[in-house]
């Protein structure tokens, strides 16, 4: 079975994970999002997922934080995570779930990223409605023109 958050062949323990991952996140969505930041895919470490519910942050969540000058050093991390829900941003990722082997196939990935555009458009569209959408992935750049296509009325901003 192919799991319909990232395209790859999942078990149920994939998921799992997926969906407890989409409810960390969801307790975090602005009402209004300012900025849709666009990661390719959830990281596989629960310390870089930035709405995990525990631990320091590390990885993409230290970096996401640091860019929108959100200091995390001696807050609780529900502070932190109130901070950037405040400020309208939300993190979202094309793909749903951290990528079985990322670095053993580039073309395998961005086929599914490519797969995926399609039902993300429509979630940004439909669910999200951000008033701009700002990607964070240098996997991402092969695909701005669709997004700035798809999105003709919602700023995608270059990297």
């Amino acid at each position: 079975m192919r799991c319909d958050g990232c395209g790859q062949l999942a078990s149920p323990a994939h998921i799992a994970r997926r969906l407890q991952r989409l409810e960390w996140a969801t307790r975090y969505r602005p009402i209004h999002i300012g900025a849709l930041l666009l990661g390719a895919a959830a990281p596989a470490e629960e310390s870089e997922f930035l709405y995990a519910p525990s631990g320091e942050f590390s990885g993409e969540a230290a970096a996401v934080l640091v860019a929108r000058g959100i200091e995390s050093g001696g807050k609780p991390r529900d502070a932190v995570l109130a901070e950037f829900q405040r400020g309208g941003f939300f993190l979202a990722h094309v793909l749903e779930c951290p990528l079985d082997d990322p670095l053993s196939d580039t073309a395998g990935v961005q086929i599914l990223l490519e797969r995926r555009v399609p039902p993300v458009i429509a979630r940004i569209r439909r669910s999200l409605k951000p008033k701009k959408v700002v990607p964070i992935s240098p996997l991402l750049e092969p695909l701005l023109q669709r997004l700035k296509e798809s999105c003709e009325d919602l700023p995608v901003l270059e990297f």
